[in-house]
Parts: C-alpha cells; structure tokens; sequence
C-alpha cells in the first residue's frame, strides 16, 4: 500500500495556506495506521454475515433499527443548566420552542458533590457550571411549565443520581404524572468518575450499591427510565484516544452488570434499561468506525459473556455530545465547522441522541444565540442533508471496515489487560485508566506543541491581531443569594420531626441491605434537602479520599 502526505506547520507556513511536507505514514488519533486507499485485499477474511449483519440484526454494528433514522430522527438533546433554576426552565422553554426534542440538565459543582447552596464549601460555586438543586421546590421550578409525561429528561449527575432522580419522581407525582410514564437518563456513572472527573463522594462499595440499587429500583418503579448512562465522553475529555474510551466504558458497563448480577438482578432485568454515552471528536471516520464498533463489541459481550437473551439487552443505545476539548478560545467562529463534523459521525455512527456544543464554549456559558445556532446544526443535518437515510450510509466502505476491524482488536486487547488486573475496580485502584488517558493526552498536546498534529487557528492558520469574542453569558450575581435564602426558607417552614424521620431511616437503611431509594424518595417528599441527605449517607459510608 502507498502512505499519504502529512501537512505539518512551521514558523514559515503559520498563518497562511500549508504545502505537503515530505510523505510520512500517516495514523489516525488513536495510533492505527492509514494507507492511502484501501480494496477489496484489505478486506480479505471479511464476513460481512458475522462482524455486520444487517441494520437492525445483531451485532448492531449497522445500528438499531432496521431503517434508521427514516422514521425518526435522532433526540436533539442540547445540555443547559446555570445559574437558578428560574434561569434555567427559561433556557429550556427557549429551546424547546425552537425544536429541542428532549431536555439535558447540567448541575453545579455543589450539587454534583453533594453540599447545600448555603454550605460554606459551595461558596462562588453555587450555579456557576450549572443549576443548583438542593430541594423539591428548586426541581419544580426547573420543570415548571414542561410536561414530564411527554418530555424526556437527560440528567448529568453521578455520586447524587440517586437523590435528582427521586426528585425528579417526586416532582412528576406532583404533577400527576403517573411513573411509569416518567422517561430519561441519569448518568449515574460513578466508576468514570474515579478514573477521569472526579465528583465522587463515596468509596467504591457503597457507590457500587447505589447503582445497584437504582437499578433494582427503576426495574418495580420507573421502568421506562434510563438506570445509567455510562460515560465515555468525560474519559476522552480527559485525553483518552478513541480506543481508550470503548474500552473503558465497556469494562465498566461489565463492572455494573457484575455488581447488579450480585445484588441479585437478572442480567435481562436491568440491562435494557443500560445506556451509554460517548464523545464526538474530529477524524470523522475514525469517530463513526468507533460508534459501530462500540455497538459490536457490547452486543458480544452481552451474549457471550452475560448470557443474554432479550435483544434489548445487546443492543448499545447511546448519547453523543461533540467535543468540548477540541474547541478553540482563538477564532471561536471556527468551532461551528468542528462541532458539525462531530455531529455528523454521530449521525453516520447511528447516534440514538445527540448534543452539539456552541461556539463559544471555550469561552463561557453559551448565549440563547450560541445555543440556538448549536441545534441549528442539528436540524439542518436532520432537514438538508440527507444522512437519515438510508441506515449506516458509510457501511461496506474498505476503509470503514477495515477501520472497524482495527479498532476493535485494539479495544478487545485494552479489555484484556483490565481482565487480567482483576476487572475495572481492581485496575483503577492500581491507577492502570488514570495512567493510560494522562499518557495519551501528554502524546496529544506534544503533537499539537511540535506542529504533527494540527489545530486550525492555534498553531496553524492564525490571524495576526484577531479579536476575542466578548462572553456575553454571564451569571446573576444576585442568584447565589437568593438560592441560599430559598433552601433555607424550606427548611424553616418543614415538618421538622418528619424530616428527622426520614433521615434517621436512611441511615438506617444505608447501615443495613435494604434498598436505599425509597428511604431517599421519602426524604425529598418530607423537603430533606440533597446536602442533609448526602451527609446522612456520608456518616454511615464515609468519604473517598484517593
């Protein structure tokens, strides 16, 4: 095979169009080489029957469905949540208006850590990278006007899953929804959390059982309802390659399910109900070789390894959201092409929903216009582009399978390796994820500092004396206050002893084997408060401290 031409900058190109250096082999972002095309003898071995199937058939490497998107679109689920709730529900009805057809919530840092708005570990943080939720009152008035009967609701939130969950449920009986017809997400992924993000509170064990727990919860109560969303994207935010971050997900996916199996769930009970969530980065094939790999590799490893047989249970249903750490604070309007390439390996990758960032997001809290312009991109892929039909338009391409196949055995050698050091909670304990993403990330930034890899506007293609887009999205700093004094006005007009109730069978619970959610459920009904239910769960479980 021959080898293709890499344009590399230098003091001399910088800023204005690139000639071809000298040829060099060429690789995608996760190390597997590239040819400079691909036959029929790169297939050779192929069977099609076997590692595709049809649309709709397993493996689902082809996806879901048997005809797509042709009946219907993808959920464009654009995330939003700052500042108040109030803030927040307006964000929500300002996109829903526009053509959103499921609603994303972010939460802030104090309520992804479990501490009140009035706590003194919240202070400056309290609706800074989200909404602050400490009660049923602040819930309500985040849905405030949205039929939670028709609407579904994406909550990303992980060692408080439990609590914004029972909330939301709690809200939604309020409203006379009946909850069985309650339908969403929480991510409820708090293995990614330990090996990437860090917003736990709670060692391994006792968060391994509020996952359980959930799941064993949904199953009898909310069975239209997502238990998990276990989150590649904030791995490969990290710096994980696109093989890391299959991997990763998937071996924590077996981790859950080995704790659920334990627990004394039925594989086929809980696994329907399992969904995923992965990053959109800009190789664009690489990126839709590894949606359909991803949709392979679990549907294997739901029959084969897992016994399954309802086809639910092996089928990946996924969320994508574009990139946040591949936009750029230079030349933000650039940040529109990236974020639609990314878009479209979703779409081409057989994306079940999907999140488009704003331009401006390397910036700040996009603006109403930034976030209008964001699922504009949606619609227009979904309206003008063609891609709905037919399924898996790029599927029978020599380089998308042979692309497929790659990342595949390199994904299955990463699932080995965690294997062999005792499964996920046995490998981050030893730093094995922790140690591969930083390493990858390190070999990313030193190909963009040397000028091997390029991003437009930063060390290519820049302007002399550009001007930087002004933040216009910015936080009420009256809203801190306000949130303080209306957690605190519920905790004053409470039953008092009812919620001392609540919390003391909690704890309770939490000390012995009985499903903790109905006791949390209970605690938001009588307005315990997410921090006084947290801390409740704090002093039976402790704190994780790495």
């Amino acid at each position: 095979m021959g080898r293709t031409a890499r344009y590399l900058p230098d003091a001399a190109t910088i800023g204005r169009p690139m000639k071809p250096a000298e040829p060099e082999t060429r690789a995608t972002p996760s190390g597997i080489p590239i040819e400079a095309a691909y036959d029929a003898a790169d297939l050779a071995g192929f069977d099609a029957d076997a590692q595709l199937g049809e649309p709709g058939e397993f493996p689902y490497t082809r996806g879901l469905h048997a005809d797509g998107y042709a009946r219907r679109s993808w959920t464009m689920r654009q995330y939003a949540g700052f500042g108040s709730a109030e803030e927040t529900n307006r964000r929500f009805r300002f996109l829903l208006d526009r053509g959103q057809t499921g609603l994303s919530v972010a939460f802030d840092l104090p309520t992804q850590m479990g501490y009140d708005s009035d706590e003194p570990m919240a202070g400056g943080e309290v609706g800074r990278t989200g909404v602050p939720i400490d009660t049923i009152a602040d819930m309500e008035l985040l849905f405030e006007g949205i039929d939670l009967g028709e609407v579904s609701s994406s909550m990303t939130i992980n060692a408080t899953a439990a609590i914004l969950l029972a909330l939301y449920e709690a809200v939604g009986r309020r409203k006379g929804v009946d909850p069985h017809r309650l339908r969403g997400t929480i991510q409820n992924d708090i293995l990614k959390e330990y090996i990437a993000r860090g917003t736990y509170i709670y060692p391994p064990g006792p968060s391994m059982r509020l996952v359980t727990d959930t799941f064993g919860y949904c199953r009898d109560e909310l069975p239209a309802f997502n238990t998990i969303s276990i989150s590649g994207y904030h791995m490969r935010e990290a710096g994980a390659t696109a093989v890391q971050e299959v991997a990763y997900t998937i071996a924590d996916a077996i981790a859950y399910s080995e704790a659920a199996l334990a627990a004394g769930l039925a594989f086929d009970d809980f696994a329907p109900r399992l969904s995923f969530f992965f990053a959109a980065h800009n190789d664009l094939l690489e990126e839709v070789a590894k949606f359909r790999v991803a949709r392979r590799v679990w549907a294997e490893t739901a029959r084969n390894r897992f016994g399954a047989r309802d086809p639910r249970s092996m089928q990946m249903r996924f969320h994508v959201q574009t990139g946040g750490s591949t936009l750029t604070a230079q030349q933000p309007d650039t940040n529109v092409v990236r974020t639609t390439v990314q878009a479209l390996a979703a779409v081409l990758g057989g994306a079940q929903s999907l999140h488009t960032n704003a331009l401006d997001e390397a910036l700040g809290l996009p603006t109403p216009a930034t976030a209008r312009l964001a699922l504009r991109t949606q619609q227009v892929l979904a309206s003008e582009s063609g891609v709905r039909v037919p399924a898996d338009p790029l599927g029978g391409s020599y380089y998308l399978e042979s692309l497929t196949d790659a990342l595949e055995r390199r994904i299955r050698a990463e699932l080995g390796a965690i294997d062999e050091r005792g499964g996920t909670l046995a490998a981050l304990e030893d730093g094995y994820q922790q140690n591969a993403i930083a390493q990858s990330a390190y070999e990313f930034q030193r190909a963009v500092e040397s000028g091997e890899r390029i991003v437009v506007g930063v060390n290519a293609f820049t302007d002399e004396g550009e001007e930087q887009r002004p933040v216009a999205q910015v936080i009420d700093p009256e809203a801190e206050r306000r949130q303080v004094e209306r957690t605190r006005a519920v905790r004053e007009r409470r039953d008092r002893p009812t919620a001392e109730a609540a919390v003391g069978a909690l704890a309770a619970a939490a000390a012995g084997t009985e499903n903790v959610l109905p006791r949390i459920r209970a605690c938001v009904e009588a307005d315990v408060t997410l921090g006084e239910i947290s801390h409740a769960l704090r002093s039976v479980w402790g704190e994780y401290r790495p």
